[in-house]
């Protein structure tokens, strides 16, 4: 067993933090044209409600009103939340993430959209950002190796350094290790889901919990094929028996890659029965026009 990555003191790290306002004003900069163009090829043309055709489309100035809201929203956010408290640039990256989730939700059910049918708009948009960052350190893997399981360890190693390194509450709480076939990160906090219940503690709950799984939560199936990727007939496969956000003391995952178009079994190495048939998928209509 190899270990790849467990759980640090958060006083280990406090020498890293920068100003949180730098931090937020950065973000924002790099953020705002991914957001941009995930925005419109997710939501432009869209149905506005897909129960009442008279109520219109997404067009390119509703998609940009709503991204301008977006972005003042994720500034009140986050200086209520003050990122100071948030260990290490990786999970204050994602904690920022965390409230561009939720300002995204918040700012299409307050322009009369139905909850359920946000959740799905925004987790589209959101799926375009997150399928482009992994592609990154992909692309690095692909290079050093056209085996598909060699390359999901390699990108997830990586992602245990930055974002997801493990400083421990508020930060993420994590151990991540390899054994043949197999790449295991069990989480027993996570930094983003930590912002929302904290924000869902001082307002109520208007379906931040439920938005959050059904975006974050639901990402990582089809983001296992695009970790295995590579040549026709390689496949990502995913296990996660339990879930924090659903009320769970753990998000144990276990990720595997084939080639040949041969899947794992879908049963968890310990015998718990896997979660991959029962989860809801994540809609990737129009992955390619990013």
């Amino acid at each position: 067993m190899r270990l790849v990555a467990e759980r640090r003191e958060t006083a280990s790290v406090g020498t890293e933090r920068p100003s949180s306002r730098l931090t937020v004003r950065l973000l924002v900069r790099l953020y705002r044209p991914v957001v941009r163009r995930a925005a419109r090829a997710a939501l432009e043309g869209r149905r506005c409600d897909p129960g009442r055709p008279e109520a219109g489309r997404f067009l390119r100035a509703d998609v940009d009103a709503f991204l301008e809201d977006v972005w003042r929203r994720v500034a009140v956010l986050l200086r209520e939340e003050g990122l100071d408290q948030i260990p290490t640039i990786g999970n204050r990256h994602n904690v920022f993430l965390g409230a561009l989730t939720i300002a995204a939700y918040h700012a299409l059910v307050d322009r009369g959209v139905e909850q359920r049918y946000a959740m799905d708009l925004f987790a589209d948009l959101g799926w375009k950002v997150y399928a482009r960052m992994l592609k990154i350190p992909f692309f690095f893997a692909r290079l050093r190796t056209r085996d598909p399981q060699r390359r999901m360890d390699l990108v997830l190693t990586a992602l245990m350094r930055f974002p997801f390194s493990a400083p421990g509450e508020p930060g993420y709480d994590v151990q991540a290790w390899s054994e043949p076939g197999r790449f295991y990160t069990h989480w027993t906090y996570c930094a983003p889901l930590g912002f929302v219940k904290r924000y869902v503690d001082r307002h109520g709950d208007r379906g931040e919990l439920e938005a959050f799984y059904r975006s974050w939560c639901l990402y990582d199936w089809p983001a296992a094929d695009i970790l295995a990727g590579g040549r026709a007939g390689d496949h990502g496969h995913y296990e996660r028996p339990h879930t924090l956000s659903q009320g769970d003391s753990v998000c144990d995952m276990c990720w595997s890659a084939t080639s040949g178009g041969s899947r794992p079994s879908q049963r968890h190495e310990h015998g718990a029965p896997s979660r991959h048939s029962r989860e809801p998928s994540v809609d990737r209509h129009d992955d390619g026009a990013e």
